[in-house]
């Protein structure tokens, strides 16, 4: 993981709030405001989310993701986001790394997700299925819809 760092942020620093303003902008041209699921950055702040930020040596945000709790045993991956210039450098994997460990130190025994199904979100799914995800049912107040994938691992 060498030329960026990942460390709990507090959703203060304007690049941070533009990559998150961005990240939900863009999901809701490809997703149906129904089928939009991200969190906005009141959502992120609420207690029991924790929050990572990826940053270049030079401060540069890169890239961002959330562990949101559902109850004592199961968590859920949020906003889990790249900037363009940082895809294919780890990045994704590195904050996922976080959140996995962060989980864990927490106790929690399960760790779900809600991703699109289009293709766009392609390169989401295969990350957390090279890192254990299954897909599954819907979990949380999700309910079956086209436009979600549903992923899952115990830990």
């Amino acid at each position: 993981m060498t030329g960026f760092t990942v460390a709990r942020d507090d959703l203060t620093d304007p690049a941070v709030v533009a990559l998150l303003d961005g990240h939900v902008a863009e999901l809701r041209t490809i997703s149906p405001p129904e089928s939009s699921h991200a969190l906005d950055l009141d959502g992120l702040r609420a207690p029991g989310v924790f929050f990572w930020v990826a940053r270049d040596t030079d401060g540069t945000v890169l890239g961002c993701g959330a562990l949101a709790l559902l109850d004592e045993h199961h968590g859920e991956v949020k906003s889990m986001r790249t900037t363009p210039q940082a895809q294919r450098r780890g990045v994704a994997r590195a904050v996922l790394a976080e959140v996995l460990a962060e989980a864990r130190r927490l106790g929690l025994t399960r760790l779900s997700l809600e991703t699109g199904s289009a293709d766009f979100f392609a390169p989401a799914r295969a990350l957390y299925a090279a890192h254990g995800f299954a897909e599954c049912e819907p979990f949380g107040g999700y309910r079956l819809d086209p436009h979600s994938t549903f992923m899952t691992r115990e830990l």
